[in-house]
């Protein structure tokens, strides 16, 4: 708990959608500490937003579980070209599929390559995510809004119901939410808006998946140190980043991880419906 950095940090700003390679100091995602014991054998999972993140340390801990991985990201830095490298690292087998998941289509497409590579899905986790801040409530466009929505709750929708006919009994969706569902930040108030409508979804959908044996689950993390950080804040926010949390610190990404391969792995048979906070300690409410 007190191994990682802690704020102040440097101040720092990016350019949408960012990259973990320039930021200061750099996230753990696990390069070095996750240490797996097939726990996820021989699945096939699809991550979005899994270039960097929490989507990369998710990526990097389920390969080295078992499992073979498809990494979907927006395709405007390097970051799933090193995410890739790890994955094929451990021997899994890895597909990248660069896309803009605004698009509805593209979601679809995504979907169909991975069946089309391998068969099936037994893995989808909806990780992906967009977010602004603004000060003032005229400020939000009603294109950001948009934005936001189509990124982060419609995506979802398209993905699942276009994975779900290839997913047999016994696998998992895996819903990235926030501790924003239940104790909103105004200043990302579209960002904050999907998170809840995501953890409907999520108890929704579990209900209507349990007598296929398909479990639903989301992961709702508190202040997480990635690219989002840097590309939406500015830099005095950036530099005190997650001292305001019990822990006085953000989370790195890997923190996240053990979270996501519970939900997924067999042995979490009845977890559905549910959502794991991850907050070093904030409550939800």
């Amino acid at each position: 708990m007190t191994d990682f950095p802690m704020p102040p940090f440097p101040g720092q700003t990016q350019p949408q959608p960012g990259s973990f390679q320039t930021m200061e100091p750099r996230p753990d995602h696990g390069e070095s500490s996750w240490v797996g014991s097939g726990r996820l054998a021989d699945r096939v999972a699809l991550i979005t937003g899994a270039d960097s993140g929490i989507g990369r340390a998710v990526a990097i801990a389920f390969a080295r579980e078992g499992a073979d991985v498809a990494l979907c990201y927006l395709d405007e830095t390097s970051d799933a070209e090193d995410t890739a490298a790890l994955v094929s690292a451990e021997g899994r087998r890895c597909l990248r599929l660069p896309a803009d998941l605004a698009d509805p289509a593209a979601c679809r497409e995504a979907v169909a390559q991975v069946v089309n590579e391998w068969g099936r899905i037994d893995i989808l986790v909806n990780n992906a995510a967009h977010q602004s801040v603004c000060d003032r409530f005229e400020e939000l466009s009603a294109g950001e809004w948009d934005k936001t929505f189509a990124i982060n709750i419609d995506a979802i929708f398209h993905l699942s119901q276009a994975a779900v006919p290839h997913m047999k009994a016994g696998s998992s969706i895996i819903n990235t939410t926030s501790i924003n569902a239940d104790k909103p930040n105004p200043m990302p108030l579209a960002y904050a808006t999907t998170k809840g409508a995501i953890q409907n979804f999520t108890s929704g959908l579990a209900q209507m998946l349990a007598d296929r044996g398909i479990r639903v689950n989301c992961v709702a993390p508190g202040p997480v140190w990635t690219p989002l950080i840097p590309t939406t804040m500015p830099e005095e926010k950036v530099a005190t980043f997650g001292q305001d949390s019990p822990m006085k610190r953000p989370a790195q990404p890997v923190e996240l991880a053990s979270a996501y391969v519970m939900l997924a792995e067999p042995m979490s048979s009845y977890v559905s419906g549910a959502t794991i906070a991850v907050t070093g300690g904030g409550p939800m409410l």
